[in-house]
């Protein structure tokens, strides 16, 4: 089994769990946004570090600049990418802000190994073109304002910072304690957004069905999958697993046919087999060439792009 598979594996499942979210974000459509992403990351580092509890991991020490990477992150790749989204769909179609955001391969391809200080493969960015297109494919190019492309390419960067301000942390921390400090240093900022936005309004009890599905949203697309990307970026590098970035809209599309929300037309079907070749591609390794692993120095929306 080759070293990349296990990380691979993970990084394909946890943006295909992403993906479903927008299928179950259908069923929230009435509850405040924000506040339903702080209660999803609230339950989500709950779970995360319980698990880093159970485990007995060793105690981390953060350092000031810890603090501030994790601060980054969750004001960047949690609050800011929700926020941005949030408000890209009130000017650009879903279509339109999942193109720009499914950028986030050749983004990462292309920055990814430069905060690493080396040079960016040429057969992975081409690798990631081709998986941006096979995205662009399955959601569809869509149209907007040049507002509403401002606010998507907003949500991106947030999308970008979710993985690279990341990198430093994993060696020291892990990614069972990446996935979780942020989740939960981004809930009080959410909630205080959220009433700011629409008052008391924004604290409403959910329904059991919208509690149920946040508890999915919680558990699976945030704990579960934040887990195995985080995971996966450490062993695979940015580059290589930004490719699996392009397989949200597959999820979202797999997701919408199996509960019978939407037909799977011929575009769909398109888009998803150019991501599997770009990926496929991406991961294949030249003759002779291990896979990198990143390890510690001497040691209401409804836009394609599911609310993170």
């Amino acid at each position: 089994m080759s070293s990349s598979t296990v990380p691979a594996a993970g990084a394909a499942a946890a943006m295909l769990l992403v993906g479903t979210s927008t299928a179950v974000s259908a069923t929230i459509a009435d509850y405040p946004v924000l506040t339903g992403q702080a209660l999803r990351y609230a339950l989500a580092a709950a779970i995360l570090l319980a698990v880093v509890r159970r485990r007995r991991l060793p105690r981390a020490h953060l350092t000031p600049r810890d603090f501030l990477l994790l601060a980054a992150l969750a004001a960047t790749g949690l609050v800011g990418f929700n926020i941005f989204l949030v408000e890209a769909t009130r000017h650009a179609s879903p279509a339109m802000i999942g193109t720009v955001v499914g950028a986030i391969p050749v983004v990462l391809a292309l920055v990814g190994p430069l905060t690493q200080r080396r040079r960016p493969a040429a057969r992975i960015v081409g690798a990631a073109a081709v998986v941006t297109l096979g995205a662009a494919v399955a959601a569809g190019f869509g149209g907007g304002s040049p507002h509403g492309l401002l606010l998507s390419l907003g949500a991106l960067v947030g999308e970008v910072a979710f993985s690279l301000l990341a990198l430093p942390l994993l060696p020291k921390l892990g990614p069972l304690r990446v996935a979780a400090y942020p989740a939960a240093l981004s809930v009080p900022v959410l909630l205080a957004v959220s009433v700011a936005l629409d008052g008391g309004s924004a604290l409403r009890l959910p329904t059991p069905t919208e509690a149920a599905a946040f508890g999915y949203l919680g558990a699976l697309v945030t704990a579960i999958a934040f887990f195995l990307w985080y995971d996966a970026l450490r062993r695979l590098g940015a580059d290589r697993a930004g490719l699996f970035a392009g397989l949200v809209p597959v999820g979202a599309l797999l997701t919408s046919a199996v509960l019978g929300l939407g037909g799977t037309g011929l575009a769909d079907v398109a888009g998803a087999l150019i991501v599997a070749t770009g990926v496929a591609v991406g991961l294949r390794q030249p003759a002779g060439g291990p896979g990198r692993r990143v390890t510690a120095p001497g040691t209401r929306v409804t836009s394609s792009v599911p609310p993170r």
